[in-house]
């Protein structure tokens, strides 16, 4: 028995919670340098402002309403998760973390599932101020759909248990959602399954899963089982280790020399690095990727891509910039205006798993790089991210991506804590 608990409108519920001026409000919150919309708060949703509009495209409806805008303040939507987390492990130490915003928890044995839930949801409003609902079913993908209807019908008061509902209750809403809002079933898919006549949840679940199989893939034919009540998705409690690490980003202003590229793409390097060491991983390849702004087809344009191979897989910060750094020497070319730049990280392995060189010569083999690099981590994740790096990453960047509209880390720096003045 799985409840999916999912933070509501969570971007913009946290840009609400420290700032009382928002109240009521429409407000976005937008993606890298400000440029479309990511996330919306209900009143911003009623308005009809589409996810994914590009800002510039609604200044006047924002004019004409009123709208708020804010730049993506990730520090904060990051912390805010945690302590979501955190409550939520005390009510069952089965759970997965599945994004930022939602968790699946086993609630096998709980007596009375509903009130659990609505316990929840009271525990985070109260001690963070955070809005959720709370779907429980007996396979993941009926546990989203139950998390789907407790936000849409004010009935369930956010808490909605298909477990318990009566199959007649049950097929009623089932016929009534769009099978666009089955978890996994995306665009391309719907319009697939309409030109089948599925146009429905009860459609899907009436469907034969062989015969989704043969027309789809093998998870399709898992998401009709599961829509039937047979689980064939578990709880990951453990996060499986990712197979690539990328850290890229469109640039805040044009960039067109190959210092300021490079002090970019240290940057990039060493938050790829940390990531690295976090899932305890070394890397054997290393791409180094540069694009000019494919939307502007009136300038010139270049784009190119090129993977290295470790003589010595590592986690090793210096390394790793000194050798993305040479790679973009390789393909940089002057005269272009570059829009964007970005690492990854591949051939992850344990650092158990790593063979060293033969003469003990390679890149990487430094038997002091561990403690410094857990050092340096130590210090950046008690005194903030950049606290300590290195100095190919440049000290003002002004390549960084542009946040005009952004709130300040309330919960995350000393200098953003919120101040109250007493009358």
């Amino acid at each position: 028995m799985f409840a999916l608990v999912d933070c509501n409108n969570f971007y913009a519920s946290c840009e609400k919670l420290f700032d009382p001026k928002l109240a009521g409000r429409p407000l976005v919150v937008l993606s890298n340098n400000d440029g479309c919309v990511v996330a919306r708060s209900a009143e911003a949703k009623a308005l009809g402002v589409p996810m994914g509009v590009p800002w510039f495209k609604i200044q006047a409806l924002a004019r004409e309403h009123g709208i708020v805008a804010r730049s993506s303040n990730y520090a904060l939507y990051a912390d805010m998760s945690n302590r979501v987390v955190e409550i939520l492990s005390g009510f069952t130490p089965c759970m997965e973390v599945y994004s930022i915003d939602e968790s699946f928890l086993d609630v096998r044995g709980f007596a009375d599932r509903v009130a659990h839930g609505q316990l929840m949801r009271q525990r985070i409003a109260h001690w963070l101020g955070l809005p959720v609902c709370v779907g429980i079913a007996p396979t993941k993908t009926l546990a989203k759909l139950a998390n789907h209807i407790a936000k849409k019908d004010p009935c369930f008061e956010g808490v909605c248990d298909l477990a318990q509902m009566a199959p007649e209750a049950r097929a009623s809403l089932f016929a009534a959602i769009e099978v666009g809002e089955v978890w996994g079933v995306g665009c391309r898919t719907a319009e697939q399954l309409a030109r089948m006549n599925i146009h429905t949840v009860a459609d899907l679940a009436h469907a034969d899963p062989q015969a989704m199989r043969r027309c789809f893939s093998v998870v399709l034919e898992r998401t009709v089982r599961e829509l039937n009540g047979t689980a064939c998705i578990a709880l990951e409690e453990m996060a499986p280790p990712k197979q690539q690490i990328m850290a890229s980003r469109s640039f805040g202003q044009w960039v067109e020399d190959l210092p300021t590229l490079k002090e970019a793409v240290a940057a990039y390097t060493s938050r790829a690095a940390e990531k690295l060491r976090q899932q305890g991983c070394v890397a054997g390849a290393l791409t180094v990727m540069i694009r000019t702004n494919p939307f502007k087809p009136e300038a010139p344009q270049y784009q190119r891509s090129v993977t290295v191979p470790l003589t010595c897989p590592t986690d090793d910060t210096r390394v790793l910039v000194r050798i993305a750094t040479r790679t973009l020497e390789g393909i940089f070319k002057a005269g272009f205006v570059y829009q964007k730049a970005g690492v990854m990280l591949s051939e992850l392995t344990p650092p158990t798993a790593r063979q060293a060189s033969l003469f003990g010569d390679g890149e990487g083999e430094d038997a002091r790089a561990g403690p410094l690099m857990a050092t340096l981590d130590a210090i950046n994740q008690r005194w903030g991210r950049g606290t300590v790096r290195s100095l190919a990453a440049g000290v003002t960047q002004p390549w960084q991506m542009r946040r005009e509209q952004l709130s300040p880390a309330y919960t995350t720096s000393w200098d953003d804590l919120p101040v109250v003045h007493g009358g």
